[in-house]
């Protein structure tokens, strides 16, 4: 995984690399939006195939968390932005159950880390 030094930075990269779809949260659904192509993804339609968290220079609360996701189904690559900590959506739904596995499971190792059958 790379680094960065900004979020922006991260987002650039990304969408060089194909990731052109800019994604949402759809409030009171439980779905990711990309608004331009009017296509709404759940849980099962989409992959996290990478993440990236930033914290603000000046404010350790101002915390954000990049997404690069991809949808086969969809035939779609797109960059979803969320905060985390203070600000962070709190939703229960599946989605953020999905998003939250990737940022849990890419930092554990061994034995504790999920393997393809958990």
């Amino acid at each position: 995984m790379k680094n960065y030094e900004t979020l922006v930075d991260a987002t650039n990269d990304l969408l060089q690399r194909g990731y052109t779809a800019n994604l949402s949260f759809e409030d009171g659904t439980d779905s990711i939006q990309d608004k331009s192509q009017n296509i709404q993804l759940t849980a099962d339609d989409f992959e996290v195939d990478e993440f990236y968290r930033f914290e603000g220079a000046s404010n350790p609360s101002d915390m954000s968390i990049v997404y690069a996701i991809s949808s086969p189904k969809h035939n779609l690559k797109g960059v979803l932005v969320d905060a985390y900590g203070t600000y962070a959506n709190n939703s229960s739904s599946a989605i953020e159950a999905k998003l939250h596995h990737h940022q849990v499971s890419d930092h554990l190792h061994g034995e504790d880390r999920p393997t393809a059958s958990n």
